[in-house]
């Protein structure tokens, strides 16, 4: 993998949860980032734990699954894990690779203090939820 910084700041720049944040706002959560890679039905995060880090989808595919029933197929650009880190309670769903997938991933100690430092990623994180809170209400399954 070994990504580049401008490619690491290209790809969190398309991540709805950073959508609304500048290139130069985005280089602090690029320098904190790391990849990971996960090979095919490896668990990325497992349902009932407490999260220790954000991920972002960069190339490949992963299934979320609620108590035994899969919800959502993620691909490059989205992301997961955010509620775990933000509030410190047991993830609500497991995340399986689907195929070999790569991952940024910002641990919880990082994001937290990027929520901190710079108040236009809190921003946008906050946009971002927002966004998927209103998503799942217009869609009436709350």
């Amino acid at each position: 993998m070994a990504l580049d910084r401008d490619r690491r700041l290209e790809l969190l720049g398309r991540t709805p949860l950073f959508a609304t944040c500048d290139p130069a706002s985005l280089e602090p959560v690029s320098d904190r980032v790391i990849e990971v890679a996960f090979g095919t039905g490896q668990v990325i995060a497992r349902q009932g734990d407490v999260g220790t880090g954000f991920f972002v989808i960069i190339s490949g595919s992963a299934r979320v699954v609620r108590d035994g029933v899969a919800i959502a197929t993620l691909g490059p650009g989205e992301f997961f894990g955010e509620l775990s880190v933000l509030d410190g309670l047991p993830r609500t769903a497991q995340v399986t690779a689907i195929e070999p997938t790569e991952c940024l991933a910002l641990a919880t100690w990082d994001f937290e203090a990027l929520i901190q430092e710079q108040p236009g990623i809190a921003l946008s994180v906050m946009r971002g939820l927002a966004s998927r809170l209103r998503g799942v209400t217009e869609a009436g399954r709350h």
